[in-house]
């Protein structure tokens, strides 16, 4: 007998990071690749590359919390990328805070982490061309 039930399927999973100032937060995020259409109502904007999303809103934040997660190194979110070198290499070239340079990990691949103008830290990984 076939199953012939449709089975859920994620389609997107996407952090939403509270920012003091968007325009900022998007110009950073579009360095990295990321492309925003106009804000809604001025304080949320939604960034896409790859079929992938960021969400930025502009919100107040705790900032000591931010910083105990800076200073041990607790993510806020991580992506996979395919061709992790000229990945590194254009965010560097367009000025990306990198605040841990691309390394070979114990588990085969290697990456890197950036921190955006509000302190939340990603980290990219994947493996070589």
């Amino acid at each position: 007998m076939t199953d012939t039930t449709t089975k859920p399927r994620l389609t997107s999973f996407a952090p939403q990071f509270l920012v003091d100032d968007l325009a900022r937060s998007i110009e950073y995020y579009e360095r990295i690749g990321f492309e925003f259409g106009d804000p809604w109502e001025g304080f949320y904007a939604i960034g896409r590359m790859n079929g992938l999303e960021v969400h930025l809103k502009e919100a107040p934040k705790h900032e000591p919390h931010r910083a105990w997660r800076r200073e041990n190194e607790h993510l806020d979110a991580a992506a996979g990328v395919d061709d992790i070198e000229a990945f590194y290499t254009r965010c560097s070239a367009n000025g990306v805070s990198i605040i841990k340079p691309l390394e070979a990990t114990e588990w085969g691949t290697k990456d890197f982490y950036v921190e955006d103008p509000d302190g939340y830290i990603v980290s990219f990984g994947g493996s070589s061309a």
